[in-house]
């Protein structure tokens, strides 16, 4: 029987996993993917995390891993797919069959990347349609991309690509973006980046990869194609939280409806991170919320 399992290791299960090992609670931290970080992994450069300027998300997650397992933080490879609550303790079931028994539940499990839902998305993922510019970004030095969105992801994924690449067409539906002034008036700058506003992807095309796209003006109806090898796709993020729906109260997105003690509709279930209703999704409030949740279950014990 644990005292807490902890579901993900982004930054939130993270600090998590560290304040409950120093309050001396007997935890374990489960992750689907078996390594842990979650988002900043894919982050080419974190500018935003106070102390650790430029630091590339994947050496800031190798951090924060070896911070907790300094501690001796438990760590386990392993899906979860059912939360069953017994009252005075829950049992959380993984997908090899497994059964883990504990006093409380802290869900930190984030998001995954939004899709667009067009014809072509599905047929060419990985083969020409990313949702990473900075993994993918050098498999097309010199060539010509699209880029889809208008928040700072996509903002900073066609400036980041706009090093690399021959031309960025960046394809946002709205007049307008939704990034800050700051991203804005640098990519305006970028002689290489091609702003289409208001347009919207309809199909991605191609033989063996991606050869162009097909975007649609949200005003006149107007149809253009644009040859491209490759598009990346920055339209949101969605909450991983199917295997709770019916246990806790999510929000109309689907988020878990939690404030910052992380406490849900349900005792004993947390939620910290990007996986609940908040104003602002970033490795500081998610290192927060890790931190705010064992403090009031400390209060607890």
């Amino acid at each position: 029987m644990f005292d807490i399992l902890i579901i993900g290791s982004g930054p939130a299960g993270l600090s998590a996993a560290i304040y409950a090992k120093r309050a001396m609670f007997k935890v374990l931290l489960l992750d689907k993917q078996g390594f842990g970080g979650g988002q900043i992994i894919s982050s080419h450069k974190v500018d935003n995390y106070l102390g650790l300027p430029g630091m590339s998300g994947f050496d800031l997650a190798l951090a924060f891993c070896e911070h907790a397992q300094k501690l001796g933080v438990e760590i386990e490879s392993a899906e979860v797919v059912e939360i069953q609550d017994k009252q005075e303790y829950k049992e959380v079931i993984l997908s090899d069959g497994r059964i883990i028994e504990t006093k409380n539940v802290l869900i930190a499990t984030g998001a995954r990347h939004r899709k667009l839902g067009v014809d072509g998305e599905e047929t060419f993922s990985a083969a020409g349609v990313s949702y990473c510019a900075t993994c993918d970004g050098n498999f097309y030095k010199e060539k010509e991309v699209a880029v889809v969105g208008g928040g700072d992801t996509a903002l900073g994924d066609a400036l980041y690509l706009s090093n690399l690449c021959k031309k960025v067409h960046l394809i946002h539906r709205r007049d307008s973006f939704r990034g800050s002034k700051t991203a804005q008036e640098e990519v305006r700058k970028k002689e290489n980046i091609i702003l289409h506003l208001p347009w919207e992807v309809k199909e991605i095309a191609g033989e063996q990869g991606v050869e162009k796209i097909c975007i649609r003006n949200t005003e006149s109806s107007e149809i253009e194609e644009i040859p491209v090898s490759g598009v990346f796709i920055a339209v949101g993020m969605q909450p991983i939280t199917e295997f709770v729906k019916g246990l806790v109260e999510l929000d109309a997105g689907g988020y878990i409806i939690a404030g910052e003690d992380g406490v849900t509709s349900r005792e004993g279930i947390y939620a910290a991170g990007d996986v609940r209703t908040k104003a602002l999704r970033q490795i500081v409030t998610a290192v927060s919320d890790g931190a705010n949740v064992i403090h009031h279950i400390t209060e607890l014990f």
